[in-house]
């Protein structure tokens, strides 16, 4: 291989580097974007339990979202630390706030199966005004959930006549 072969090689593969490279950064930017229109994009546990916890109360999420550490002795750093510990608990914490507190609307099937942080939401949506919740809307809510659940129980269970 000849000296002008091997630099033009090397150019040329320097060259589609940087096109990588270039396509990369774009995708991510692409990506940061899009992500910016969720609403927890930014938002820490503390400061996102400090907001729930300033409109709502203890009593309305220990209600609501039936979380012991909302029950006794509740604390921000208690409540953190629980949820920092506990995946699933900090899921159902973070699809609360984004559903009953900032009022965005329910993720698609494909969206579902993604944790509430990595949910993407169209352009040109934004968060609402917090629902209103009172213990009897929760406990009524509740109380109609778990009837429909247990009516759903008894269809799927019923034995089969043949």
């Amino acid at each position: 291989m000849s000296l002008f072969q091997d630099s033009t090689m090397k150019e040329t593969q320097h060259a589609s580097e940087g096109h990588v490279q270039q396509d990369a950064t774009q995708a991510k930017q692409e990506k940061i974007a899009v992500q910016q229109n969720n609403p927890l994009h930014g938002v820490s546990l503390e400061k996102l339990l400090k907001e729930l916890v300033d409109f709502y109360g203890w009593d309305i999420l220990a209600a609501a979202m039936r979380f012991h550490c909302f029950q006794k002795n509740p604390s921000i750093p208690a409540c953190v630390k629980y949820f920092r510990k506990t995946e699933w608990a900090r899921e159902k914490l973070e699809g609360f706030y984004l559903s009953r507190f900032k009022r965005m609307p329910r993720a698609s099937d494909e969206e579902y199966v993604l944790p509430p942080r990595q949910r993407t939401f169209a352009p040109g949506i934004v968060p609402r005004e917090p629902m209103v919740l009172t213990i009897e809307s929760i406990e009524l809510s509740q109380a109609k959930a778990a009837s429909s659940f247990k009516a759903r129980s008894s269809r799927r269970s019923a034995p089969r006549r043949r």
